[in-house]
C-alpha cells in the first residue's frame, strides 16, 4: 500500500539507521527514576564467564547532556523479558516477537524525533548549545522544543509498540495502574523513563509468558494516554501533530497523538437479520437502511465521508422503545447489512458494543473501556459501527446516588467523543444508543443523541399478522389466510406515513404549545414563525436547548438526503464506491432534495416528541424516588423516636 497523498512516509533506511542504538538501549541503560518510585530492585547480575557485556548505549545527540544517578544493575530490558522462560537457553517466540516490535517501535520513535527536529530548528539550537553558542533569547524557545521532541518520541514510541504487538494479543488482561515516569526534559531522557518503567512493570506482572503481550500492550495504552494529556498544555507541537506520516513496511500510520490500530474488522458472531425481519418500526428500519449505505460513501484516501461533509450524517442516534419492540433486531439488521457491503466493496468492518459488563469497580478501569471502546469504533481505516446498548445502566446519570464511579466515568467519555471540543466526524462510523428506559439516560448525553429512532415494534393489524407468520417458520400446514405478507413493510409507504404523523405533535403538552402558537401567528410557514414555535417549546421545558436545535437541523439535513442509493452501487464497487471523493461527492449532491417547510415541522414535533416523553417520563421517576426517600425517612425517624423512648 502507498502512503495517501495527504501522508508523508517515513523513509525506512531512516528507521533503520537507528536500530542499533535502540538494541543498546534494551540491552542495556542508566536510570534513576525521578517521578515513580522503584517496586522492583534487582541485585547485581553476574554474567558466567566468556559470555561477554554488549557496550552500554551512550547519547552521540549533539547538545545534550543527560543526568542520571544510575542504579549499580541499570535496566536490562532483554535480559528481563529473556529470563520470563525460566534456564531455557532458547528465547520463546513470544519473547522475540516483543523484543523485535520494542527494537523496531523505539527506532520508529527516534527516526520521528530526527524529522521533527529537523523540520523545528530544534536540530541546529542542539549543536548550538553544543557548541556554548546558544543565544539566551533562544534558550526558552529550546527548552520547550526538546519537551515537544520527547513528548512525540514518547507517543510514537508507545503507538508503534501497540499497533505492531495488536496481532498478537490474546484474551489475557493485566491491569497495571498508571503510567508515572513520563520526562519531557529531551528525548532521549524520556525513552530512558519509558524504559525503566516497563522494565518494573514486566517484572511485577509479566510472571508468565503468557503475560508478557498483555503487560507490554497495557504499558504502551497507558503511556499513550498519559503524554496526550500532557501534549494538551504543551506548545511547539505543530510540526507533529499538523503532519500525517506512515511507515510502509507495517502499514502503521502517525497521526499526532491519535492511537493508530490495524484496519482489521471484527469477526461478527451475531444472527443477521433482513429488511423484511424487521417488523413495524418504519422510520428507525428505514434510517437505519440508509445510514448504512451513507458510511460505505466513506473515503479512505481523503479520510472523510461526503454525506459529512454535505450535511445530512448520523453520527449518533438513540434507539429508544419498550421491552420485546425490536431494538435487538434493528441492531442486527444493520450490522448484517453493513457486514455484507464491506464484503463486496472489500473494506474492512468493525463492530462493538458497550456493555455493563464493561463497568469495573477498579477506579479508572470503566473509562478506559469506554475509550477503548470508542477508539475501536472510530479508526479512519475502518468502517465502524458502535452501539450501547440498555445505556440507562452503562451510563450514570450525573447527581444520581445510585450510580458508580464507572458508571458516571462513562457517562463523561461518551459526552466527550459524541460532542466534545475534539470530536471529529469523518463519517466512516456511528454510534447507537439503545434503552427501554431513556428517561434514565442523562439529559446531556442523551441530547448528544442526533437522531432518534424510535422503536415500537408492530402497530397495525398488518403488523402483527407479519410477525407472527415470520416467527412461527415453514414447519407448520396453516393457512395465510387473506393477508398479502409483508406487504405492509413495504418501507417507503410506511415511512411516508409515519413522517406524515409527525405533522402534529403526539405528546399532549406540545399539542397544547403548538396549538397555541398557531393561534397565534398561524401556519408555521417561515423561519420566524417557527423559530416562534421553538422559543414557545422552551418555555414549556427549559431543558429543550440550543443543542436540541442542531440536532432538528440535523436530522432536517438528513431528510434533504432523502433517497436510496442505488443498490447496484453496494453491489458493483466500481459504480460508486471505489471513485474519488470529489466524483463520489458529485454523485451524491445531484440526488439531494431541497429543504421544505413540512420537514423542518416534522422533525420540530418528533424530535420535540420524544424530549417532552423522556421528560415525563424522567420527572415521574423522581417525583416517585422522592416519595420514597421522604417515606425511609419518616420510618426512620419513628423507630428513632422509639429507640429513645
Amino acid at each position: 500500500m502507498t502512503a495517501p497523498r495527504n501522508e508523508m512516509e517515513l523513509k525506512e533506511d531512516e528507521i533503520r539507521a537507528h536500530y542499533a542504538a535502540a538494541a543498546s538501549m534494551l540491552d542495556g541503560l542508566d536510570h534513576a527514576p525521578r517521578l515513580a518510585k522503584a517496586q522492583v530492585v534487582d541485585q547485581p547480575r553476574e554474567r558466567s564467564p566468556g559470555i561477554g557485556a554488549r557496550p552500554r548505549f551512550r547519547s552521540t545527540t549533539p547538545g545534550l547532556v543527560t543526568r542520571s544517578t544510575a542504579r549499580a544493575e541499570g535496566v536490562r530490558l532483554i535480559e528481563r523479558i529473556e529470563g520470563i522462560g525460566g534456564d531455557d537457553p532458547i528465547v520463546a517466540p513470544v519473547e522475540a516477537t516483543v523484543l523485535q516490535a520494542l527494537r523496531r517501535a523505539l527506532a520508529i520513535a527516534l527516526a520521528m524525533g530526527e524529522a521533527f527536529s529537523d523540520q523545528t530548528g530544534l536540530t541546529e539550537l542542539k549543536k548550538a548549545n553544543l557548541e556554548n553558542r546558544l543565544p539566551a533569547g533562544r534558550k526558552n524557545e529550546f527548552s520547550e522544543l526538546l519537551a515537544a521532541e520527547a513528548l512525540a518520541v514518547l507517543s510514537v514510541f508507545a503507538n508503534a509498540t501497540a499497533f505492531l504487538l495488536a496481532a498478537h494479543a490474546t484474551e489475557e488482561t493485566v491491569e497495571i495502574g498508571s503510567v508515572e515516569e513520563v520526562l519531557t526534559d529531551n528525548a532521549q531522557l524520556a525513552l530512558h523513563g519509558a524504559l525503566w518503567e516497563l522494565d518494573q512493570d514486566v517484572a511485577l506482572f509479566a510472571t508468565e509468558e503468557p503475560k508478557l503481550v498483555a503487560t507490554v500492550l497495557a504499558y504502551a495504552e497507558q503511556l499513550m494516554e498519559k503524554v496526550r494529556l500532557r501534549a494538551d498544555s504543551a506548545s511547539r507541537l505543530e510540526a507533529f501533530t499538523g503532519a500525517n506520516y506512515r511507515v510502509e513496511a507495517d502499514d502503521f500510520p502517525i497521526s499526532g497523538f491519535e492511537p493508530a490500530r490495524k484496519a482489521r474488522g471484527s469477526a461478527l458472531v451475531m444472527t443477521f437479520k433482513k429488511p423484511h425481519e424487521v417488523v413495524g418500526n418504519h422510520i428507525a428500519k428505514y434510517q437505519a437502511m440508509r445510514l448504512a449505505k451513507m458510511l460505505m460513501a466513506y473515503d479512505f484516501e481523503r479520510k472523510l465521508n461526503p454525506f459529512a461533509e454535505l450535511g445530512g450524517f448520523i453520527f449518533t442516534f438513540m434507539g429508544d422503545g419498550k421491552p420485546g419492540t425490536g431494538k435487538t433486531t434493528l441492531i442486527q439488521m444493520m450490522a448484517g447489512l453493513l457486514n455484507d457491503y464491506c464484503k463486496v466493496a472489500g473494506y474492512p468492518f468493525r463492530f462493538a458494543n458497550l456493555s455493563i459488563d464493561n463497568v469495573d469497580s477498579y477506579q479508572g478501569k470503566s473509562g478506559q473501556n469506554a475509550k477503548a471502546f470508542i477508539n475501536n469504533v472510530m479508526d479512519p481505516a475502518v468502517i465502524g459501527f458502535g452501539t450501547v446498548d440498555d445505556i440507562d445502566q452503562v451510563a450514570g446519570k450525573r447527581g444520581d446516588r445510585q450510580s458508580s464511579a464507572g458508571q458516571q466515568e462513562i457517562t463523561a467519555v461518551l459526552m466527550e467523543a459524541f460532542a466534545g471540543a475534539n470530536t471529529v466526524v469523518r463519517g466512516n462510523c456511528t454510534f447507537g444508543m439503545f434503552s427501554n428506559y431513556p428517561e434514565n439516560v442523562d439529559d446531556a448525553l442523551r441530547q448528544r443523541a442526533g437522531a432518534r429512532f424510535l422503536v415500537d415494534g408492530p402497530q397495525t393489524r398488518e403488523d402483527y399478522i407479519d410477525i407472527l407468520a415470520l416467527l412461527l417458520g415453514k414447519n407448520h400446514q396453516i393457512a395465510l389466510g387473506e393477508h398479502e405478507l409483508y406487504a405492509a413493510q413495504e418501507i417507503k409507504r410506511a415511512v411516508a406515513e409515519s413522517f406524515e404523523k409527525h405533522s402534529r405533535p403526539m405528546e399532549d403538552v406540545l399539542q397544547k404549545v403548538f396549538d397555541q402558537v398557531r393561534g397565534e401567528i398561524g401556519e408555521l410557514d417561515t423561519i420566524a414563525k417557527l423559530g416562534t414555535y421553538l422559543k414557545a417549546i422552551q418555555e414549556a421545558d427549559e431543558r429543550f436547548t440550543g443543542r436540541a436545535i442542531k440536532n432538528i437541523t440535523d436530522a432536517v439535513k438528513v431528510r434533504a438526503m432523502d433517497f436510496e442509493l442505488p443498490d447496484e452501487w453496494m453491489e458493483e464497487p466500481e459504480l460508486f464506491l471505489s471513485k474519488a471523493y470529489d466524483e463520489k461527492k458529485a454523485m451524491i449532491s445531484e440526488l439531494r432534495r431541497p429543504i421544505t417547510v413540512e420537514m423542518v415541522v416534522q422533525e420540530i414535533n418528533r424530535y420535540a416528541d420524544s424530549e417532552f416523553r423522556y421528560a415525563d417520563k424522567s420527572d415521574e421517576v423522581a417525583i416517585e424516588n422522592a416519595v420514597r426517600e421522604m417515606g425511609r425517612m419518616e420510618e426512620a425517624k419513628r423507630r428513632y423516636l422509639e429507640g429513645k423512648g
